[in-house]
C-alpha cells in the first residue's frame, strides 16, 4: 500500500471507529440520529409536562428558614427545635412587623391606642382570601390556596410614643407568589382600615421584606433575562451567520432545563427533601450555560465535518460528530456531577441538597446532549446553518489559526505570560476576609424605610430579636423566679439594648425571652455579639439543672458560618480527588490530568484573588461572601474543566495523526478555540446575569463566576493548556503516547492533510 494511502487509512481508523465498537454513547447518538423526530417529540412532551408541573410545586418543597438546614448539634438548631415543640412555632410561620402612627405626626394618646387596638383586633378576626394569580405566575389549579385568617397581636410602643408596633403572622412559603398576594391583600386592607382611624401604617420584616424586594426587582430581572437571552442569540448569529443555529440551541436548553428542574422538584416531593430557595434558580443558570456550551461544541464540529466531507449525508455526519464529541461532553458533565455530588458529605443541609440537585440536573442535560441535540442536528441537517454559505467553502485562516500557530511557535512565552497573569490575580488573596452578611442589598423599599424609622426610636433588632430558650435537664416545670438571673445577666451585655418579658410554655417545662440587639440582626456585629458575649454569658449564668440555647437570625448565621468553614475543609479535597480520577480515566494519562488540575487550581486562586481585589479593596465591602470560595471551586473548577477536556481531547486526537506535536497543537487550537471562546462568553453571560441582583452575596457569585469562566476559557484552555502541550509534545500523554512511531516518521505523505505538519509563520 502506498504511503499516502496508508496514512489516510490510519487517519480514518482513528476518526471512524469500527462498527463493532458499540458503546453507550454511540448507541444513544446513533438511535437519536436515525429517529430524530421521535426523540424530539419525546423531549418536547417531557419538557413541557415537567416544566408545567414543577413551577407551582417548587414552593411546596423549598425551605426558607436557613436554620432548618443546620445539624441538630448547633445551638440555634436546638433553639429552633424547642420553639417548635414547646411554643408551637410553625415551620412556615412568617412574622411581619406592623407600624401604626398618627397621620398628623403627633404622639399616640390613650384613646389612640384603644382605637388602634380595636382595628388590629378586627383585622385579626377577618379571613383574607387569596387573590387570583397574574399571567406570570403558576396555573391556579396547581397552586396551593393560602387564604387564611392572620394572627395580629400587640408588640410594643416606642418610648416617645411616636408609633406602636404589632406582630402579624401569616403561614406559608414566603417565596410563594400566592402567599405574597395574600400579604398584599392584608396590607391594603390594614392600610385602609387604619387610615379611616386617622393613622398611617408601615410594614417590615420577614414576608414584607421578601415581597417588597420581589416587587422592586421584577422589572430588573425581566430586563436582565431578556438581555441575557438576546446576547446569547446575538453571539450565535455572529458566529454561525444562521438564524436556526442561533435559536435552536437556546430553545432546546430551555426545554431540557424545565425537564431537569421538574425532575428535581418531583424527586423532592416524593422523597420529602426540602430544597433551598436558591436551588431552582441556580439549576436554571447552570443548565442554560452548560447546555448552550454543549450544543455549541456539537455545532462547531458538525459544521467542520460538513465542510470537510460535503458528499456525506447530514444524518451520517450528525451521528459521527455526536459520537465523537459525545465522549468529551460525557466526561465534562461527569466532572461537574462528581464535583457537586461531593456536597452530599457536607454537614450544612443547604449544601447537602444543592449538590445532588445540580448533579441530577446535569445528568438530565447530559442525556439531552446525547439524544436531543444529535436529533436536532440530524433533523435540520445543512439547514441548521441557513442562510450562511459557509458550508460551501473552507474558511480562510483567521484569528484562531494565527493564534494556534503562535502557540506552536512560542509556547514557553505564553506559559510564562499566563502564569504571571494568574499569579498576579491570585496575589489578591492576601488579606482576604470572609463576609457572613445576608440581606437584600440597598434597595429603597417601603419595608426598608419602615425598618429605618423603627431603628431611630428602638434597637435595630426589635423587628427580628434573638431569643433565649431555657429548659430543665430533667424535664421538670420551671419557676420564672428561678431563671431570673439569666436575663438580668444578659441585660448587662454591651449591645443588648432591651430584654423582653419571660414567657413559659403551656406545660411550664420551657421558658423564653427576647433579646433586642442594638445592631441589626443580619449584621456582622450582631453575629459576633451572639456567638461571643451573649453565649459566653449564657454559659456562665444559666441556673444549675437547666440549659439555655439562643436562636434567631443572628445566632443562625453565626452557626452557619461555623458549619460552612467545616464543610470547606472536607469538600475541597474530596472534589479535587474525584475530578482527578475522572480526568485520569478520560485522558488515559498520568501527566495530563496533573497538568489540568494544576491549571484549574491556579485559575481558581486567580478568580478568588481578583474577586477579593474588586469587592473587598476596590468597592470597600466587608469582604467576600462566605459561600463564594465553595461556589467558585465547584463552578470554576468543574465547569472550567469542561473547556480543558475539550481542548485536551482534540489535542490528543490531532496527535494521533503523523506529524510534529506542535503542528497537532496548532490544528487543535485552530479548530477548538472558536468553540471554547463562544461557549465561554455564553456561559459567562449566563452567570453574569446574577451580578445585577440586589442581594450582595448573589451579586458577588455572579461576578466572580463569570470572571472565572472567562479566565478558564481564554487563559487556561486556549493559551496555557495548549502551550504546555506544545512544550511537552506527545510526552503530555505519558505513559501512553498517541501516534506511536508515526509521530516520529520523517517521510510520511501530506496527501490526506496538507496542513498537518505545517505551522504557519
Amino acid at each position: 500500500m502506498p504511503a499516502d494511502e496508508l496514512d489516510s487509512s490510519r487517519e480514518n481508523s482513528a476518526n471512524h471507529p469500527p462498527p463493532e465498537d458499540k458503546n453507550v454513547i454511540r448507541a444513544l447518538t446513533g438511535f437519536s440520529t436515525r429517529s430524530p423526530w421521535k426523540v424530539i417529540a419525546v423531549w418536547a412532551v417531557l419538557g413541557i409536562f415537567l416544566t408545567v408541573l414543577g413551577q407551582p410545586l417548587v414552593y411546596r418543597v423549598t425551605e426558607t428558614r436557613s436554620g432548618a438546614f443546620l445539624p441538630a448539634q448547633y445551638d440555634s438548631a436546638a433553639a429552633l427545635k424547642i420553639a417548635e415543640e414547646k411554643f408551637g412555632a410553625r415551620p412556615d410561620d412568617n412574622a411581619v412587623t406592623l407600624l401604626v402612627a398618627r397621620a398628623d405626626g403627633g404622639p399616640l394618646t390613650g384613646a389612640d391606642e384603644r382605637r388602634v387596638g380595636a382595628v388590629a383586633g378586627e383585622l385579626g378576626s377577618r379571613r383574607v382570601e387569596m387573590p387570583p394569580p397574574t399571567q406570570e405566575e403558576p396555573p391556579a389549579f396547581l397552586s396551593e390556596d393560602h387564604s387564611q385568617t392572620p394572627s395580629v397581636g400587640p408588640a410594643m410602643t416606642a418610648p416617645d410614643r411616636s408609633f406602636g408596633l404589632f406582630t402579624v403572622r401569616l403561614a406559608g412559603n414566603s417565596l410563594d407568589p400566592g402567599l405574597q398576594r395574600v400579604y398584599r391583600a392584608f396590607h391594603d386592607r390594614a392600610e385602609e382600615a387604619f387610615e379611616e382611624a386617622g393613622m398611617r401604617t408601615g410594614f417590615t420584616g420577614g414576608l414584607a421584606d421578601v415581597t417588597d424586594t420581589a416587587d422592586a426587582e421584577k422589572t430588573t430581572q425581566t430586563v436582565v433575562g431578556g438581555v441575557m437571552v438576546g446576547l446569547i442569540v446575538l453571539i450565535n448569529i455572529l458566529v454561525f451567520r444562521s438564524v436556526m443555529a442561533a435559536f435552536v440551541p437556546l430553545l432546546a436548553v430551555v426545554v431540557v432545563g424545565g425537564a431537569a428542574a421538574g425532575t428535581v422538584i418531583g424527586g423532592a416531593v416524593i422523597t420529602g427533601i426540602k430544597l433551598d430557595p436558591s436551588t431552582p434558580s441556580m439549576i436554571s443558570v447552570v443548565l442554560i450555560g452548560i447546555g448552550v456550551d454543549y450544543f455549541l461544541f456539537l455545532l462547531f464540529r458538525f459544521r467542520e465535518q460538513l465542510r470537510s466531507r460535503p458528499e456525506q449525508p447530514a444524518r451520517e455526519a450528525a451521528a459521527e460528530v455526536s459520537a465523537r464529541v459525545g465522549t468529551a461532553i460525557t466526561s465534562a458533565a461527569l466532572t461537574i456531577v462528581a464535583a457537586f455530588a461531593t456536597l452530599a458529605v457536607a454537614t450544612f443541609g443547604q449544601f447537602r441538597v444543592l449538590g445532588p440537585a445540580i448533579a441530577v440536573s446535569v445528568l438530565v442535560m447530559l442525556l439531552a446532549s446525547l439524544t436531543l441535540m444529535p436529533a436536532l442536528l440530524a433533523a435540520a441537517g445543512r439547514r441548521m446553518f441557513w442562510p450562511s454559505r459557509a458550508l460551501k467553502r473552507q474558511p480562510a485562516e483567521g484569528a484562531a489559526s494565527r493564534f494556534g500557530a503562535l502557540v506552536a511557535r512560542r509556547p514557553l512565552r505564553l506559559v510564562l505570560a499566563s502564569v504571571a497573569l494568574l499569579g498576579a490575580l491570585a496575589a489578591g488573596l492576601a488579606g482576604i476576609r470572609m463576609d457572613f452578611g445576608q440581606g437584600g442589598g440597598n434597595l429603597e423599599t417601603p419595608a426598608a424605610a419602615t425598618a429605618a424609622e423603627i431603628s431611630r426610636a428602638l434597637p435595630a433588632g426589635v423587628s427580628d430579636p434573638a431569643t433565649v430558650y431555657v429548659t430543665a435537664r430533667d424535664g421538670r416545670a420551671l419557676d420564672p423566679a428561678g431563671i431570673e438571673a439569666l436575663p438580668l445577666a444578659l441585660g448587662t451585655v454591651d449591645g443588648v439594648g432591651r430584654i423582653g418579658p419571660t414567657t413559659l410554655s403551656e406545660d411550664r417545662t420551657a421558658a423564653r425571652f427576647d433579646l433586642y440587639l442594638t445592631p441589626g440582626p443580619q449584621t456582622e456585629q450582631a453575629r459576633d455579639l451572639v456567638s461571643g458575649p451573649v453565649r459566653d454569658t449564657i454559659a456562665g449564668a444559666t441556673p444549675a439543672g437547666t440549659e439555655a440555647h439562643v436562636g434567631g437570625t443572628a445566632a443562625i448565621f453565626a452557626d452557619i458560618s461555623t458549619a460552612v468553614g467545616h464543610d470547606l475543609r472536607i469538600v475541597f479535597p474530596v472534589a479535587a480527588v474525584l475530578i482527578a480520577l475522572i480526568l485520569l480515566v478520560l485522558l488515559r494519562s498520568l501527566l495530563a490530568p496533573a497538568i489540568l488540575m494544576l491549571a484549574v487550581g491556579l485559575g481558581f486562586a486567580a478568580t478568588l484573588g481578583a474577586s477579593t481585589l474588586f469587592f473587598q479593596h476596590l468597592l470597600d465591602e466587608p469582604g467576600v461572601n462566605f459561600v463564594l470560595p465553595l461556589v467558585l471551586f465547584l463552578f470554576v473548577v468543574a465547569l472550567g474543566t469542561d473547556y480543558n477536556i475539550l481542548i485536551s481531547d482534540r489535542i490528543r486526537e490531532e496527535m494521533e495523526r503523523p506529524g510534529p506535536a506542535r503542528a497537532a497543537v496548532a490544528r487543535a487550537v485552530r479548530h477548538t478555540a472558536p468553540a471554547i471562546a463562544t461557549a465561554g462568553v455564553v456561559l459567562a453571560a449566563s452567570f453574569g446575569s446574577l451580578a445585577v441582583n440586589a442581594d450582595p452575596s448573589t451579586r458577588q457569585i455572579g461576578f466572580a463566576t463569570a470572571l472565572g469562566i472567562m479566565l478558564s476559557a481564554f487563559v487556561l484552555s486556549i493559551v496555557l493548556v495548549p502551550a504546555l502541550a506544545a512544550l511537552l509534545g506527545r510526552g503530555t500523554w505519558w505513559p501512553v503516547r498517541p501516534g506511536g512511531a508515526r509521530g516520529r516518521h520523517p517521510g510520511r505523505s501530506q496527501a490526506s492533510h496538507p496542513d498537518q505538519d505545517r505551522v504557519p509563520a
